[in-house]
């Protein structure tokens, strides 16, 4: 069993920037590929980034790249999702999600273990 706790949420303006953080808990973290995924009111969960377990093979939503960037500190057992650039649209609630697959990182059925979630809010 994996617990995943994230943190660095809050509110921000838009243009500005957070870093999330999420850690995990036991021995295995580098064993796990990792991801963060995003909901906002009324929505479905949507994929935002994902990095395996070396972080050799990194993926982004295409509206998140080139403002996001995803790592991990396997010395830690941290994911870390830098922020900039946030834009309204990326008001959601903030999830990372560990998975002992090593495919299909951008489906949130891959994973297998959940965090409680961090809130972003960014206003215009």
């Amino acid at each position: 069993q994996v617990q995943l706790v994230e943190s660095g949420g809050g509110l921000v303006q838009a243009g500005g920037s957070l870093r999330l953080s999420c850690v995990a808990s036991g021995r295995t973290f580098s064993s796990y590929g990792m991801g963060w995924f995003r909901q906002a009111p009324g929505k479905e969960r949507e994929f935002v980034a994902a990095i395996s377990r070396s972080s050799s093979t990194i993926y982004y939503a295409n509206s998140v790249k080139g403002r996001f960037t995803i790592s991990r500190d396997n010395a830690k057992n941290t994911v870390y999702l830098q922020m900039m650039s946030l834009k309204p649209e990326d008001t959601a609630v903030y999830y990372c999600a560990a998975t002992w697959s090593v495919q299909r990182l951008q489906l949130p059925g891959s994973y297998d273990y959940w965090g409680q979630g961090t809130q972003v809010t960014v206003s215009s």
